[in-house]
């Protein structure tokens, strides 16, 4: 019984100890957020000093948004806020080519 609640602990904490490691890994394997403003709501990120941004990772792809409430409006429609990324960042990439 001892060996057995050993090996039981001995899971717990590698568990613990590799689970953040994956998630590191899954961040870095995810695009980097393109834009400066929140997806869902348009504000500059970081403009207001009550809201702090929250970043997730959403099919690869880093978001951030102007707050954890945003959160649910995006997860009602995650295909439109996709789409929309598609376009803003196609839009800043063709704005920065152009110079404007």
């Amino acid at each position: 019984m001892k060996k057995l609640s050993w090996i039981v602990a001995a899971a717990l904490v590698a568990g613990a100890t590799v689970t953040p490691a994956f998630a590191e890994k899954a961040k870095e394997k995810a695009k980097p957020y393109p834009l400066e403003t929140c997806l869902v709501s348009d504000e500059k990120l970081g403009e207001d000093p009550d809201m702090k941004p929250f970043a997730f990772v959403h099919a690869g792809q880093e978001i951030k948004i102007c707050c954890k409430s945003c959160k649910k409006d995006f997860d009602k429609d995650p295909k439109k806020f996709m789409a929309k990324l598609e376009d803003e960042a196609k839009k800043a990439k063709n704005e920065k080519k152009s110079g404007k």
